[in-house]
């Protein structure tokens, strides 16, 4: 673990299906006045030179937000790892941080702490909320992407299980830490 994190490339998933939001494209719904993407951009933006925003549709309204835009090598929205790929794709520096598009309040913080996960193993990093792991708070070593490339093509479908092949560093937080929550349904929006 570094005190000063490394150069890491960012990566925003913002290509879901938005199932539990009606079919909405879950990064662009308002929220205070300005869509869901543009919170957690707000909070990132100053700490990678290579942000990159995974988006399956509207691209156009992604744009403005990242410095890339990827998107699934597969049709159909076949869920974060596929997003995850098309990032470690392009990604710029040796670490990808992963953040949910839904989750406005994550802090500089939450993003260091992070980020000083980085190691000489290659070791990825989670975020843990009372015992539950939270793919979408990961620090992945861009130097398994082949590895990752060869279990989506084997069938696996799932980030945080690909994760757990390795010796995931966890970050523990609190159950309560209102940063990890994602706004994934009507009802967070409200709040």
């Amino acid at each position: 673990m570094t005190a000063t994190p490394p150069p890491c490339s960012i990566l925003l998933l913002a290509g879901g299906r938005g199932q539990r939001m009606g079919g909405q494209d879950k990064g662009l719904i308002p929220w205070q006045g300005k869509p869901l993407i543009a919170h957690v951009q707000a909070v990132v933006r100053p700490l990678t030179d290579d942000l990159i925003i995974s988006c399956n549709r509207n691209q156009d309204q992604y744009r403005p937000y990242a410095d890339q835009l990827v998107n699934d090598a597969e049709a159909d929205f076949p869920g974060p790892l596929a997003g995850v790929l098309a990032g470690l794709a392009v990604a710029r520096h040796p670490w990808l941080l992963v953040l949910a598009c839904d989750a406005p309040l994550i802090d500089r913080a939450l993003v260091l702490d992070l980020m000083r996960q980085a190691n000489d193993q290659n070791q990825p990093a989670m975020a843990r909320q009372a015992g539950y792991w939270q793919p979408m708070f990961s620090l992945i070593p861009c130097a398994l992407r082949g590895d990752l490339e060869q279990a989506w093509q084997q069938g696996e479908r799932g980030l945080q299980r690909v994760l757990h092949r390795y010796s995931v560093r966890a970050l523990d937080y609190a159950e309560d830490d209102r940063r990890l929550s994602n706004f994934n349904s009507p009802e967070f929006l409200e709040r």
